[in-house]
């Protein structure tokens, strides 16, 4: 096959680590971070579903908004399990109620700043250095990539950063992937989707796209749909399409 002429990346997940925030989160919630950083993520992506779904975008948040919301569910779900638990108290919470407002803040503001994953400077400098265009295709808005680009330091090797947020409608919306397209001026079988997310590779791949899904967590493969073009652990995969 003819090598892909544009590379685009899913940011959360696939660039950045939105499983970082459980460090941060076993401050708040100890032994119990990892559960709060699952649960905060699986809500934020049925949010953007639900908002995507139910009359056609007219419903439409920004995503730091539906992140901060699916945060405020997280931290309520964690809490009602502590307190299902009378024997013990493990958070104070009986005691001390939860700062609510403080621990929304600290935790957005490493979600604003996410963990990058080690290899992304190198694979996109090794696609701009065999020409190929390279880019972001995201459910976050304008303002969150912007800060987690420059934080990750990886402006000055990404031509295209593209948020959703210019459509008003959430991935896998079809519009959404048709961004890929508008920004580049490529058609999306000339094109690369990357994503560590299942269903966001799947719904890449119906829209058109050659895809490869990172799957760094040895998750099983989607049941329904074609399977992406290739799967890979890292993403360095790439490399295996040129």
């Amino acid at each position: 096959m003819v090598n892909p002429r544009a590379v685009l990346f899913d940011a959360y997940g696939t660039l950045f680590d939105v499983y970082s925030v459980s460090l941060g989160a076993e401050r708040w919630f100890p032994g119990r971070g990892k559960q709060l950083a699952q649960v905060w993520r699986d809500k934020q992506i049925e949010y953007s579903r639900l908002l995507t779904t139910s009359n056609h975008g007219a419903h439409y948040e920004p995503f730091w908004s539906v992140t901060e919301k699916a945060l405020r569910y997280a931290i309520e779900f964690i809490a009602l399990g502590a307190y299902s638990m009378p024997a013990s108290d493990p958070f104070g919470l009986k005691n001390e109620p939860l700062d609510t407002h403080q621990i929304i803040s600290a935790l957005m503001n490493e979600y604003r700043h996410l963990s990058a994953y080690p290899e992304n400077r190198e694979v996109l400098e090794g696609l701009k250095s065999r020409g190929i265009v390279t880019g972001i295709l995201s459910n976050g808005d304008p303002a969150m990539l912007n800060v987690a680009v420059k934080s990750a330091g990886l402006s000055d090797v990404l031509d295209h950063v593209i948020s959703v947020d210019s459509i008003r409608k959430y991935k896998t919306h079809p519009d959404a992937y048709a961004l890929g397209s508008n920004a580049t001026g490529l058609q999306p079988k000339q094109m690369l989707f990357v994503s560590s997310n299942g269903w966001d590779a799947l719904a890449a791949t119906w829209y058109g796209y050659r895809t490869l899904w990172v799957n760094r967590a040895g998750l099983p493969a989607e049941t329904i749909g074609p399977p992406p073009t290739r799967v890979g652990t890292s993403l360095r995969d790439v490399f295996s399409f040129f």
